[in-house]
């Protein structure tokens, strides 16, 4: 029935009035802070759209300080639905549904071995059994999260409302983000069992013709996480930045950095305490109606996000509110 519904939202899209322009829609996978309304990156421009967006990400984390001890070894698969629709002409009404799961997964020996051949740090992995599954987060040996392996779950849902403030060049609009407490099992690292809200500014500006670039800066407050015990949670700030080539008519190359802030309290380990840090590359490829998009990320300061995470990305547009002035 779910399909059915899918298929003709995408049958009854209109035809397609501008580009596919914008920035690499990723999401920070890290399985902490997958549902505290970790951003979703898009261009300040209003839209009719459907898209549906697939990300594969490996995490390995392990460490421990006098109060809390983390363990992280798996794969995870996010699966979401978003829908966006066109408003009062320069308003954007969004919904984002996420399936995910957690496995013990595959990579692990691909994994070691990309690392010896580049000479990357693997920061203990080769000691895990290869294609183990390990997640859990404890406070004075307290369970506070435990994840499952193989578990699949809904996520938390999340809606927003974006509206244009400047309609030339630059284009500016901002966004109101609100994510509810849908998560299956908070217990298990899916969904955090409380709202969370936010706000970010979008911008975009053209360069050359062909060059395009792109910058968000946002803020979030995310709910305390009710896993098997409370975890009081703060606010945190983050910022992307993008650079959209456009090689043709129909392909665009995009590179992105994104930067984030962690929400937990001072743990005294690093890689849970510092700001998270992500290199992305990707390229999208136009249709009339549809854009494919396919993209890598890369975790340079090893904090507070995967290793590394695929993601592909299919968006069906409709009719597209032009927030540029001719």
């Amino acid at each position: 029935m779910a399909v059915r519904w899918v298929l003709l939202l995408v049958l009854l899209m209109p035809a397609v009035v501008g580009a596919f322009d914008g920035p690499l829609p990723l999401k920070n996978q890290f399985p902490l802070s997958l549902y505290l309304l970790s951003p979703r990156y898009e261009s300040p421009q209003v839209e009719d759209s459907l898209t549906l967006n697939l990300a594969y990400s490996s995490t390995y984390m392990v460490r421990q300080s006098k109060d809390y001890a983390i363990g992280i070894d798996l794969e995870s698969a996010e699966f979401s639905l978003g829908f966006r629709k066109v408003v009062w002409d320069s308003v954007q009404l969004s919904v984002e549904v996420p399936v995910v799961t957690f496995a013990s997964g595959f990579m692990d020996d691909a994994i070691n071995k990309y690392h010896e051949m580049f000479g990357f740090e693997d920061y203990g992995r080769r000691n895990r059994p290869l294609n183990s599954f390990l997640f859990y987060f404890k406070e004075n040996g307290k369970t506070l999260i435990e994840g499952k392996d193989g578990y699949i779950g809904l996520g938390d849902i999340r809606f927003g409302v974006k509206k244009a403030i400047l309609t030339s060049d630059p284009l500016i609009s901002v966004m109101l983000e609100l994510e509810l407490p849908t998560g299956s099992d908070p217990r298990a690292g899916i969904g955090n069992g409380s709202f969370d809200a936010g706000g970010s500014v979008m911008i975009s500006k053209d360069l050359t013709n062909d060059l395009k670039a792109y910058a968000v800066a946002g803020v979030v407050f995310p709910g305390n996480y009710r896993g098997d015990e409370l975890i009081k949670l703060r606010s945190y700030l983050y910022a992307n930045t993008a650079l959209q080539y456009e090689l043709s008519r129909r392909l665009l190359l995009i590179g992105q950095l994104s930067i984030q802030g962690s929400a937990y309290p001072n743990t005294q380990i690093p890689q849970i305490d510092r700001t998270a840090v992500q290199f992305a590359i990707g390229a999208r490829y136009r249709l009339d109606k549809d854009a494919v998009e396919l993209s890598f990320v890369e975790d340079p300061s090893t904090s507070g996000a995967p290793d590394f995470s695929f993601n592909l990305m299919y968006k069906r547009v409709g009719k597209e509110e032009r927030t540029r002035e001719d």
